[in-house]
Parts: structure tokens; sequence; C-alpha cells
């Protein structure tokens, strides 16, 4: 019994492993450390986006070959989640290599790309499953280290999650908030 035990975890553990490895990271500048969060700049990048009622499956879709040049398109992290006005949107981040000529155009309707603009925002990390109440949670902290600091923020906060659903161990999330910053 203990065998079978550790030959579980020892195959979820390979599993966390081999989902971490291989996927481009959305990038950024790292600004300045502000109590419990960092300030950070991150340049333009193209997005696929859609609501949240059609969320990840309209999203892989798309990056595994479902657009006009049924290109197959790198996974990359974070999976961006804004709740702005309760609507919910989920988006991918996608590789660098694209921008507005070259990445291909989804075939389902329910798959919207633009690009990013550069902007500057305040992140706060959190480990584990996200849920609504542990997002709310650093929500709710972020704006009070905000309000404390004199720091406004220009639209909703943003949920990132960096690991698959089938990462166990060492997971990261992140709440971002846009915010208005001059170097």
């Amino acid at each position: 019994m203990k065998g079978i035990r550790f030959g579980i975890v020892l195959f979820l553990l390979n599993i966390n492993f081999i989902m971490a490895q291989g996927y481009e990271t959305q990038s950024y500048e790292v600004i300045q450390n502000f109590e419990e969060g960092e300030i950070r700049f991150y340049p333009q990048v193209m997005m696929a986006k859609t609501s949240s009622q059609s969320g990840f499956s309209s999203l892989f879709k798309y990056i595994s070959g479902n657009n006009t040049k049924r290109q197959k398109i790198a996974m990359t992290t974070p999976v961006h989640m804004d709740k702005n006005e309760g609507k919910g949107t989920m988006e991918f981040v996608l590789p660098k290599k694209f921008d507005m000529e070259n990445t291909p155009l989804p075939l389902g309707s329910n798959v919207e790309l633009y690009q990013a603009e550069a902007g500057y925002f305040i992140a706060f990390k959190f480990s584990g499953y996200t849920n609504p109440k542990k997002e709310q949670m650093v929500i709710d902290k972020g704006k009070e280290v905000l309000k404390n600091n004199n720091i406004s923020y220009t639209d909703a906060p943003i949920v990132l999650v960096y690991n698959s659903p089938y990462a166990f161990f060492n997971r990261k999330n992140e709440i971002l908030f846009p915010i208005d910053f001059e170097k």
C-alpha cells in the first residue's frame, strides 16, 4: 500500500514538473517592490479573449488550430481572468512573435484578438488553487495597500493564473491592478 501511495505521489510530481516546463511567460519589468506587491511595466502583447461562458475551450481550440492559418500556437502563461462589471472574460497571452500583422484570425466567433497596450500595474501574489473568495481577499488587501499609499487604479483588477489545473504543488497566481504611474 505504501508503494502505491509513493507511486501516486511520484506520478503527480512528474505531471506537475512536465506541465510547468516549456511555456513562454508574459514579459514584464519590475519597477519597484512595494509592500506585499510589486509595480511592473508590461509591454504591448497580443491577446486572445473570450467570455467566461465560452472560456478555456474556445481559446484552446483557437491555439490548437481553429484559426485562418490552421496554425498551432504555443500555450503561454499566465491566463488572464477579468471580472470587470461581473461579465467576466478569459484571455490567453500569445507568444512574443505575434503582432497585428501575423496573428491568425480565429474561426470561432466567440474569440476576439487585440493588442494589449503597454502599461503599469501593481501585482499581489497568492498561491494554491484560485477561487472567488481567495481572489476577493487579495483584491481587498490590494485596495487597502493602494489607498494607504495614495495610488489610484484605473480599471478592475485582473486575476492571473500561471499553472495548469493538473499542477497540484507550488501554484502561482496574482491579482493585477492597472495603475497610474510615472517613472
